[in-house]
């Protein structure tokens, strides 16, 4: 008899999830169990039944594209993807038939701040998907074939992205905002430096930066908070920390804008110019973060912002045009970004412009505000719904120490929020003085237009680098 292939979780989820009770109002997020291991590992456990599925985050600090040397960029996403090209026995093929033959997935990332790993599976498949991200952890192959190919396949990307201006845009945005600034570091790294890595820079990166004493995870799903610390026990409990004190893994300030920063990228071939305008934002979990929630909402962040609304809906520059916030421990930014026909980027940044006084000056209605404090509150129940989303929660609030009630709080101050605050959201945190604006056109065609924004520094996207 041929063997039945395995329940895929995407399925589960369609069958079950739509007969789910309705649940009575509550925390926006419930209070987990906290466990912590032998090792320092500390594994919040929240229990939830009602589908036989299992997820885990981990947030390895200090791990991430700006722990880096600066030599050595990205070294952090290379070493966490080598984690599941070869581990504990198991080579590349291996670790991926065995989670494709379980229907689960293992993934490991860098962000800036962090190595993240991520993991889902049927119930009855976490003991073994806990056995796999343990070995990758804990015994790593790092084989020289492996990273060769993974290098090469990074230095391809990045070539690849120059012949696409939306997506060398925000690297260029990225090197011109942040310089020399660790949080600069492109985490797929760069033409130079991922030619200048070897397999032993990878392995230097991973002994010296992973280590579970700065590491916080989360198990969300049907299982049984007992039997869960004895399985990460026996599992991420073999996880030991490299010998010595932990490296300092403080970020410096981020840099400040002085003034306005134009550069100008040539890419002959393009029929669109793209731009990414930014400015200082500010830290993650600042008390600024609900007006700049409701204000941003308003100004770029939905469909009918008033960035989108006149750029698109109004006259038809662009097929989309937004702004949003990025925050870590040190500070944040805010980014504005959209695309045009490479003879109308001057009007586009005519109104971009237009609209940031306008927010300044005149701030909001009070129909407006509303309008956006109802929009955040309809969009935020679904960002929790889900073990994943939950699990992932839990280690992004005890990284940044937040709380697990900052979401309750989070809500409750969006709703009070007035037009004065969105008004002074604006006037605080959208760029006027200070900014950093990136444009990848045509400059032959561009370049009268822009000329008017002040002196442009000027790169060919032929040339090394971003």
């Amino acid at each position: 008899m041929k063997k039945l292939a395995p329940i895929s979780l995407a399925c589960i989820l369609a069958l079950i999830l739509g007969a789910l009770p309705a649940r009575a109002a509550g925390p926006a997020l419930p209070a987990p169990q906290k466990i912590s291991l032998s090792n320092g590992l500390v594994v919040y456990v929240l229990k939830n039944p009602e589908l036989p599925l299992v997820s885990f985050r981990m947030f390895v600090g200090g791990a991430g594209s700006a722990c880096e040397p600066a030599e050595a960029e990205g070294a952090a996403n290379l070493a966490a993807a080598l984690l599941t090209k070869g581990a504990s026995g198991m080579d590349a093929d291996a670790i991926a038939e065995a989670l494709d033959f379980m229907g689960a997935n293992l993934s490991f990332s860098a962000a800036d701040e962090y190595i993240q790993v991520s993991g889902d599976s049927l119930a009855e498949h976490f003991p073994r998907l806990m056995e796999i991200a343990a070995g990758c952890l804990t015994a790593p192959a790092f084989k020289d074939d492996e990273f060769a190919k993974e290098r090469a396949r990074r230095i391809d990307g990045l070539k690849a992205a120059k012949d696409n201006p939306g997506a060398a845009v925000r690297y260029y945005f990225q090197k011109a905002y942040f310089g020399g600034h660790p949080m600069g570091h492109l985490a797929s790294g760069t033409e130079a430096s991922l030619a200048k890595m070897t397999v032993q820079t990878v392995k230097d990166f991973y002994a010296k930066r992973f280590r579970p004493d700065r590491a916080i995870a989360a198990v969300v799903g049907d299982v049984d908070g007992a039997a869960v610390k004895a399985l990460l026990e026996k599992t991420l409990g073999r996880w030991r920390n490299p010998a010595g004190p932990a490296p300092a893994d403080a970020i410096p300030p981020l840099p400040v804008p002085q003034g306005h920063k134009l550069l100008l990228v040539d890419k002959p071939d393009a029929t669109q110019a793209y731009f990414v305008l930014g400015a200082p934002g500010y830290a993650m979990g600042d008390k600024i973060t609900p007006p700049a929630a409701v204000m941003n909402t308003l100004w770029g962040g939905r469909f009918t912002s008033w960035l989108n609304t006149e750029l698109r809906i109004k006259r038809g520059l662009t097929y989309g045009a937004s702004s949003s916030f990025r925050s870590w421990i040190p500070g944040g930014i805010f980014q504005a970004s959209s695309y045009t026909k490479n003879d109308k980027i001057g009007e586009m940044l005519d109104i971009t412009m237009e609209l940031l006084g306008k927010a300044v000056r005149d701030g909001f209605s009070a129909e407006e505000v509303e309008s956006a404090r109802n929009y955040v509150q309809g969009q935020f129940p679904q960002q929790l719904e889900t073990n994943s989303s939950k699990a992932s929660a839990y280690v992004r609030l005890a990284f940044y120490k937040m709380g697990f009630d900052y979401y309750d709080k989070y809500m409750a101050a969006i709703r009070k929020v007035t037009p004065a605050e969105a008004k002074a959201a604006a006037a605080a945190l959208l760029p006027r003085k200070g900014y950093v604006l990136v444009v990848v056109g045509k400059a032959s065609e561009i370049k009268p237009l822009l000329a008017k924004f002040g002196t442009w520094q000027e790169k060919k996207i032929t040339d090394p680098g971003f």
